[in-house]
């Protein structure tokens, strides 16, 4: 299975999950598009994915524990609230990387 991006694509395409989600009403069940969750995949260099364990570990610590989609979600709430240009300025700190699956080795 193909991770789709929310973003619209090369022919104006966006993601089929996404546009389902927001084409659907409430209707009789009374539960939003925000009450379902999507499922998908994301690459990223393994010293940035580790942080994730830490900033987990920091938060046991803490007395707390915490999901890695949770973190997740909560970086981009941070995102959503920074404005563009400061997103653009941290988007050209990281390093590029080939996105996709891995190959497998033998």
């Amino acid at each position: 299975m193909v991770a789709k991006s929310a973003i619209t694509v090369a022919g104006g395409k966006t993601n089929a999950r996404i546009s389902s989600l927001k084409s659907k009403s409430p209707g009789k069940t009374g539960k939003s598009a925000s009450d379902k969750v999507v499922r998908d995949s994301f690459t990223m260099p393994t010293k940035e994915y580790a942080k994730i364990a830490k900033v987990k570990n920091a938060c046991l610590k803490a007395g707390f524990q915490i999901k890695k989609s949770e973190l997740l979600r909560i970086g981009i709430a941070l995102i959503s609230d920074m404005g563009t240009e400061k997103l653009k300025s941290a988007q050209a700190k990281l390093d590029p990387i080939k996105t996709g699956r891995p190959k497998k080795q033998a």
